[in-house]
């Protein structure tokens, strides 16, 4: 399980003296806590790894948004601090599919649902986010699956 991992890690970068994967993975098991305390009331809980995965994701975006407007804005050394992070959140995801597996997850998605147009661009995404959204960056995926239905 991906949490155990975390929490491991946060052992490991201790003993290690590693003050910045140790803030890192602290950051990583705060926003898995929060996550699930959101969850306490939810109808119904998703698998766990599945839950993991989706908030690892959604930091990963936010470094990356992170990274760009500090490099827009000159701030090397705040994209950096953001980069070291973002290396140690993805150290966590399960291996991503490569763009070109990516491509093909898409057109054949996109063969078994009909799609023809931009306009069943939201059926093609849902399939693909069901099927491997643990292991495709949907950013990219939405733009990949545009430009196969334009």
């Amino acid at each position: 399980m991906i949490r155990e991992q975390v929490k491991s890690a946060q052992i490991e970068s201790m003993k290690a003296g590693d003050k910045e994967r140790l803030a890192a993975v602290r950051l990583i098991l705060a926003k898995l806590k929060d996550r699930d305390i959101e969850l306490r009331t939810a109808a119904t809980v998703p698998d766990d790894d599945a839950v993991v995965v989706e908030v690892l994701q959604k930091m990963v975006k936010q470094r990356r948004e992170s990274i760009d407007m500090f490099k827009n804005g000159g701030r090397d050394e705040l994209a950096a601090k953001e980069q070291a992070e973002l290396d140690v959140i993805e150290s966590f995801l399960p291996q991503q599919l490569t763009e070109d597996e990516t491509k093909a997850a898409i057109e054949g998605i996109k063969a078994e649902v009909g799609a023809s147009s931009v306009k069943d661009m939201g059926k093609v995404m849902a399939v693909l986010k069901e099927r491997h959204g643990s292991v495709i960056d949907m950013s990219k995926a939405s733009g990949l699956v545009k430009a196969a239905l334009g």
